[in-house]
């Protein structure tokens, strides 16, 4: 039976009609005397608010022997305040019928709110407080309590968990050691364990200030009468010295760097990744949807040779993840218990070989394309995931509504614009076994 052939019509009316979508996003961007970035994004469909505070800080600025400690310092702001002691923000918040979370990644840490239209004022008023009490209110048995949370998280989601090593160990090599993106987020127990209580409110003096951060408020709310109460909350707090954040050149391996691990697991796993171009900058775009084309399920070129067409494999996947000083491209392959591992990546490099030399077909950039599109779109219908990516565009791009910019770099591609993009090129690259 001819793989796809039942959606392959539909995937090309989407991506013909996908040009005739305008996505633009109305908002209202400003900035208060003392730096902060405030967006208001008004969408009254559903009775639903959301705000999203984006601290420019991640693990790429954490001092030499403190991996780990920005994400860290994420669990300790939901470590109480004076007028919010400890435990009471999640109690106020979940009491309300609101909801909340937060997220580290190499370059920001962001920070979620969202609950009905009327706990807006108190999801502001939470944020404003921990932003300016939290650091005069830490303590060694907060600091200590979050340190044994964090190094458990590691434990289940990096230790114990399968192929969770070798994400920690991919970081290690794609990285060298003068790299801001060397040591992996979750940091190691030995650094965590070092960290003091002076390290905790060094970083929250030097990061946690309003010129290091922006805030987006979406959802069910009226703009007008919010600013007011926007300015009294954040408008107090002190203006930081600008921080000196680690800058570096996107590093180059020299050839390929083989690791194998010994994990429980069930399945064997070949792990190939490399170096992409940095986050919306020229390759980006095109590398996301080479990852399509190679590895999509059901009609990637490596996913058709080794699940379908072989079969060796169980799964292949492909990913980009975004980061301004060096994206990082993986391609994972789980194996079938008994196949031939050095076979599997014969027929990778015979795939990718091919890749370079034809390059891809209108049909493969067509379905690339609207499946990225696709899954664009769809989230713009999530309110927590445009809050978000409003956040995401004013830090890479300066410009909260880039969401017709963003989906305009995929529009554009064609075969010829993808053909410089050598991901995963041999002596390149990194390839790791989990066995």
């Amino acid at each position: 039976m001819p793989r796809m052939l039942a959606l392959r019509p539909l995937l090309f009316v989407l991506a013909l009609a996908s040009p005739l979508v305008a996505q633009q996003v109305p908002h209202e961007k400003y900035t208060l005397d003392n730096g902060l970035t405030v967006i208001l994004h008004e969408d009254h469909r559903l009775p639903l608010v959301a705000i999203n505070t984006w601290v420019y800080a991640g693990a790429r600025d954490e001092a030499a022997g403190r991996s780990g400690f920005a994400h860290l310092f994420e669990h300790l702001m939901f470590m109480g305040t004076e007028r919010v002691p400890e435990g009471q923000f999640d109690q106020i918040m979940e009491a309300a019928g609101g909801a909340n979370n937060a997220s580290t990644d190499f370059d920001r840490t962001n920070y979620f709110s969202w609950g009905p239209p009327a706990i807006l004022p108190t999801l502001l008023w939470l944020d404003a407080d921990r932003l300016e009490d939290l650091g005069r209110m830490m303590t060694q048995d907060k600091l200590d309590l979050q340190r044994a949370v964090v190094r458990n998280e590691r434990r289940e989601t990096t230790e114990n968990t399968p192929y969770g090593r070798a994400q920690v160990k991919r970081t290690e090599l794609l990285f060298p050691e003068w790299h801001p993106y060397h040591h992996d987020v979750i940091g190691s127990h030995a650094d965590l364990e070092a960290a003091t209580l002076d390290d905790v409110k060094e970083f929250f003096a030097n990061f946690y200030a309003p010129n290091n951060a922006s805030l987006v408020v979406a959802g069910d709310f009226d703009a007008a009468a919010i600013k007011p109460l926007i300015a009294e909350l954040f408008g107090s707090l002190p203006r930081g010295v600008a921080p000196a954040r680690r800058a570096a050149a996107r590093p180059r391996l020299a050839g390929d760097l083989r690791c194998t691990l010994l994990d429980k697991v069930q399945l064997p796993m070949i792990s190939m990744s490399c170096v992409a171009p940095d986050a919306y900058q020229p390759g980006d775009a095109e590398t996301q949807a080479i990852a399509e084309i190679l590895a999509a399920e059901n009609s990637g070129r490596i996913y058709l040779r080794l699940v379908l067409d072989e079969p060796l494999a169980v799964d292949v996947s492909a990913e980009v993840e975004p980061l301004c000083l060096g994206s990082v491209f993986s391609l994972d392959i789980l194996a079938m218990p008994d196949a031939d591992l050095d076979r599997i990546e014969r027929i990778v490099d015979e795939e990718l070989a091919r890749f370079f030399d034809e390059g891809a077909s209108e049909e493969e950039v067509q379905r690339a394309r609207a499946a990225i599109e696709r899954e664009h779109l769809t989230h713009m219908e999530d309110l927590l995931w445009k809050a978000d990516t409003l956040n995401e565009y004013q830090f890479h791009l300066g410009e909260p509504d880039s969401f017709q910019a963003d989906l305009e770099r995929f529009r554009a591609l064609t075969p010829e614009t993808l053909r410089p993009w050598r991901v995963l090129a041999p002596g390149e690259r990194v390839i790791l076994r989990v066995l």
